[in-house]
């Protein structure tokens, strides 16, 4: 599957869905979506991973440079992370200075 990242932002919260497969050659495309949603001076970032199917040390990376770039006023909010993906982010203890959420309630999230 082509990897697509798409950036829709409502209320404050900047929300990139990510489905197919994230690495060296398609982290780019990703970081541009993550700058677009740092321009946009959000509230949360949610990212929607229910169909990411793999994800690089190039997807990792542009993580931990979402976390630098929205600074630490900004949540960031990972959602329906598949198993493979969500065990590579726990490696790294990324998982520590994110949430973990099964399922996208936006009005839970405006409301954290």
């Amino acid at each position: 599957m082509a990897f697509e990242a798409t950036l829709e932002t409502t209320n404050g919260i900047a929300k990139i869905t990510l489905s197919g497969e994230l690495d060296g050659s398609t982290a780019p495309a990703f970081k541009k979506k993550v700058e677009e949603a740092a321009a946009e001076n959000p509230k949360r970032l949610v990212l929607i991973m229910n169909d990411l199917e793999y994800m690089a040390s190039a997807g990792l990376r542009v993580l931990i440079f979402s976390k630098q770039k929205m600074g630490t006023g900004v949540d960031i909010y990972m959602v329906g992370v598949q198993e493979m993906v969500l065990d590579t982010i726990k490696k790294t203890g990324f998982d520590q200075s994110i949430y973990l959420l099964d399922e996208y309630d936006a009005a839970k999230i405006e409301n954290i």
